[in-house]
């Protein structure tokens, strides 16, 4: 049996294999930068959750503050 008969099928074999790699890479990459972008989105939250916290506190602080000078204007 020789070789030649069999070409037809390798190269075809080889080229649906390349496919296949190609979309494989193509499916990595994508998963990469889309948890990329999850963990940049997830730290940006972070953030804005952490400056939002600072703003009550200074808003209570602030109450705080109003209402003891208030009870002290009332002695």
């Amino acid at each position: 049996m020789t070789i030649a008969p069999k070409l037809p099928l390798l190269a075809l074999t080889s080229l649906a294999l390349t496919l296949v790699g190609c979309g494989l890479t193509e499916t990595a990459a994508t998963g990469a930068a889309g948890a990329a972008s999850e963990a940049e989105a997830a730290k940006q939250a972070q953030q804005t959750e952490q400056r939002v916290q600072q703003q009550v506190d200074a808003a209570n602080q602030q109450a705080a503050k109003l209402r003891q000078d208030a009870d002290d204007a009332n002695r």
